[in-house]
């Protein structure tokens, strides 16, 4: 075998489509000994993750109460129509997926048997399909059979444009999802799809089948989740407390350890990391990446607990507004059918870009949550852009704006054509976030450039409240810095936001990601290239052509890449702090230490 092929099983490994235990029999087929095929996918990085303690807990239950903070408070426990984190993450103590990513970015098997490779025939060598074995024995929380129907039913409901899924691109090319058995279900492409991880969640048929469609904001098991997963809902008060109780009957044998779980949400991201780190009070708080690095160090001196740490794919962003947010039409601002007065211009875009002081936000503020990055997708490094550069530079902004014909008027402000650039610039209510917002203004304001700082509470920036006009997905602002997670390790589903069917609208009542309302043909023909290639080479080439046009285009400024931070207990154990999917994935398997 060449060394071109077993680079080739080496991305097969990487990308989920061949196991470790398949590739080192391969290897040994070859007369290669298991040590040394197992040493090959060490220096690829694909070594197999830590086996978890089966020590403790011996036995189910018995741990008594896990309290959780999360300052970012969750008011949707139906992640399927969910557009932030707050509501994923709650969501994800209920509702279980068919495979989670672990912290190495490695496909694991929760409600299916196994993850499909070429190698097992579950992934059709041509790419068209995908077939998916499930577990057997595991029961709704109402004690119902989860079946294949069930998995066949979330493509239904979310692949149904009148759900008004987030989602719903996901499913595109999904040509069709079928019960081959109870235990087995197929889903089928258009195309060839290299990235076939199409089935996230999975919702109960029986409960939601009569809210399909136009009425799936009316079911009320939005609120009240009857999931697999291994707590029980008992009560919800959005905005501000969720309770579950250990479920008797989890498909996993001696877990969950703890008896009752409290999520407290509302507050903020200081209060929360001092309640684990500093006083002791809880044993988790998720999402404190957006304290000052240097707060949190200071916390960690409490002895209580400590910060975990770790980088994926999330990037920090401003986004500059293409429609415009200050006229309405049909009943919406920053309508696709306006255009920014002024955030089109190259001039200002680049100008902008200049503004950002990324090296002193890194330093300054972030420390070691943040990596400056002049890319939008950073990770994986296959993935990463060498062609980008990035650079703070006050005087060659001004040259800039000189240049395009932006004069300063008496007040300092530059205007032309009586369009002054004034804009608003929001963000969620986050001490390091507000911090940024700061710093950029005041750069902006040595430039001509007036910027008035807007901050609106998670609950509502998050929110995927169609009456709400505050939310990301709104963008009734000119400018606004957000966080984007990337999730799954492959960037397909975190480009997808920049495709023009993604633009979000009042016709999809604000649930999709395009928020920028950005349309380029030539990216969309890119997107549509990587969806079907199947030479891994080639497709992180296209991704990074993607990334390129971008950040060429100036709808955005990439700022830092993000690390995921979460404040624990010294006496938490079990946690697999992973970047790559939620905080709850393995809660199963966490407990206390005696």
């Amino acid at each position: 075998m060449s060394e071109h092929e077993v680079r080739e099983l080496l991305r097969d490994v990487r990308a989920g489509h061949l196991s470790r235990r398949d590739f080192v029999g391969t290897m040994a087929g070859l007369s290669l000994a298991a040590p040394l095929a197992r040493e090959m996918l060490v220096a690829a990085g694909l070594a197999e993750a830590q086996t978890r303690t089966t020590a403790a807990p011996a036995k189910r239950g018995g741990g008594g109460q896990l309290k959780a903070l999360w300052w970012d408070a969750p008011n949707l426990l139906n992640p399927t129509l969910a557009v932030g984190l707050k509501d994923w993450n709650a969501g994800s103590l209920f509702y279980e997926p068919l495979v989670h990513f672990d912290p190495r970015g490695e496909m694991v098997p929760v409600l299916a048997r196994e993850v499909p490779s070429l190698t097992n025939g579950g992934v059709a060598k041509d790419g068209m399909s995908v077939t998916w074995w499930l577990k057997r024995g595991v029961q709704w929380h109402d004690g119902k059979p989860f079946t294949a129907q069930d998995v066949v039913f979330n493509w239904e409901y979310a692949a149904d444009p009148a759900t008004g899924a987030p989602t719903v691109g996901v499913f595109r090319n999904v040509k069709q999802v079928e019960a081959i058995d109870p235990y087995t279900v197929k889903v089928s492409f258009t195309q060839p799809t290299p990235y076939w991880l199409t089935v996230g969640v999975i919702l109960p048929r029986h409960i939601f089948e009569p809210y399909k469609g136009a009425r799936s904001r009316e079911a009320p098991n939005n609120l009240k989740p009857v999931g697999t997963g291994p707590y029980r809902f008992v009560d919800f008060k959005p905005g501000d407390l969720l309770k579950a109780e250990l479920n008797p009957s989890y498909h996993v044998p001696n877990r969950p350890f703890f008896d009752t779980l409290e999520i407290k949400g509302g507050g903020d991201a200081v209060s929360a990391a001092r309640a684990v780190l500093q006083t002791g009070e809880y044993d988790y708080a998720a999402e404190v990446g957006g304290v000052e690095d240097d707060v949190l160090q200071r916390l960690e001196h409490g002895g209580k607990g400590k910060v975990l740490i770790a980088f994926g794919g999330r990037i920090t962003h401003v986004q500059l507004n293409q429609a415009d947010p200050w006229t309405e039409v049909d009943g919406e601002r920053s309508s696709v059918k306006t255009v920014h007065p002024f955030l089109t211009d190259p001039a200002v875009r680049d100008a902008l870009a200049l503004l950002v002081d990324r090296g002193g936000i890194q330093e300054q503020i972030l420390g070691r949550t943040g990596q400056v990055t002049a890319n939008f997708i950073s990770a994986p490094e296959r993935f990463r852009s060498k062609n980008t550069r990035w650079e703070f530079s006050i005087d060659k902004a001004n040259q800039l704006l000189d240049a395009g014909g932006w004069a300063r008027g008496a007040d300092g402000i530059r205007a032309r054509d009586g369009k002054r650039l004034k804009v608003v610039f929001q963000t969620a209510t986050n001490a390091a976030a507000q911090k940024m917002q700061a710093v950029i203004k005041q750069a902006a304001a040595k430039a001509g450039i007036d910027i008035e700082l807007k901050t609106v509470t998670p609950s509502s920036f998050y929110s995927s409240d169609p009456a709400n006009p505050d939310t990301y997905t709104h963008f009734y602002a000119d400018l606004q810095l957000i966080t984007y997670l990337m999730g799954p390790p492959d960037p397909e589903r975190l480009m997808r936001v920049f495709t023009s069917w993604e633009i979000a609208s009042k016709e999809n009542n604000w649930q999709k990601f395009n928020v920028w309302r950005w349309r380029n043909e030539e990216y969309d023909r890119l997107f549509k290239t990587a969806e079907t290639e199947v030479d891994p080479l080639k497709r992180a080439a296209l991704f990074i052509r993607m990334n390129d046009l971008v950040i060429r285009s100036g709808i955005l400024v990439p700022i830092v890449l993000r690390a995921k931070a979460s404040a624990i207990s010294n006496r938490l154990k079990g946690i697999e702090h992973n970047a790559f999917d939620l905080d709850f994935w393995n809660l199963p398997f966490w407990y206390r230490d005696a």
